[in-house]
C-alpha cells in the first residue's frame, strides 16, 4: 500500500469539502438559520461529520483507481467520471450557500447525483470494492437531492 498516495487522494477529495467551507461560515448562522426547513432536516452538526466520510470514502475509491493498471480496461473513464462528480460536489455548495440560489442548487444537485451514479456504474467494470464504497454517498445525495427540494419549495 502507498500511504502517501492514499493520503494524497484523500485530501484531494476532502478539499471539495474544505472549499465549501469558506461559502458555509457565513451562510448558516445568518441567510441558512433564517430558512423554512422542513420536519425531516437533520441538525446541523451531523452534516460535518457525514461529509468527512463520504470525502474519505471517495479517497479511497480514487486511490483504488490509481493503484489500477494504466491500461485497465475502463479505468481512464472511471476517473474522468470520478472527478466529474467530484467538481460537481465542490461547485454545489458555492451556489446554495454562495449565490443563495435554491432552484440552481437543485438542478446542479441532480446532476452531481447522476454524474455518482454513472461512476459508480463504471467502477462495478472496473473495481466493485469501489462501487460499493460509493453507496453511502448515493444514499446521502438522494437524500440531500431532496432536502435541496424541499428547502427551495419552502423558500421561494
Amino acid at each position: 500500500m502507498n500511504w502517501f498516495q492514499l493520503i494524497g487522494a484523500i485530501v484531494l477529495c476532502q478539499a471539495a469539502g474544505i472549499l465549501g467551507a469558506f461559502f458555509t461560515v457565513k451562510a448558516i448562522p445568518a441567510w441558512y438559520a433564517k430558512l423554512k426547513k422542513p420536519s425531516f432536516n437533520p441538525p446541523n452538526w451531523i452534516f460535518g461529520p457525514v461529509w468527512t466520510v463520504l470525502y474519505t470514502l471517495m479517497g479511497v475509491v480514487l486511490y483504488r483507481l490509481w493503484q489500477l493498471e494504466p491500461g485497465t480496461d475502463g479505468r481512464f473513464l472511471a476517473l474522468f467520471l470520478f472527478f466529474l462528480q467530484l467538481a460537481l460536489n465542490a461547485l454545489w455548495t458555492p451556489i446554495f450557500f454562495g449565490l443563495r440560489a435554491l432552484w440552481p442548487a437543485l438542478i446542479e444537485v441532480l446532476l452531481m447525483l447522476a454524474a455518482i451514479i454513472v461512476v459508480t456504474l463504471q467502477l462495478t467494470r472496473v473495481d466493485m470494492v469501489s462501487a460499493w464504497l460509493m453507496a453511502p454517498y448515493i444514499v446521502w445525495v438522494s437524500f440531500a437531492t431532496r432536502l435541496n427540494y424541499a428547502y427551495a419549495k419552502l423558500n421561494s
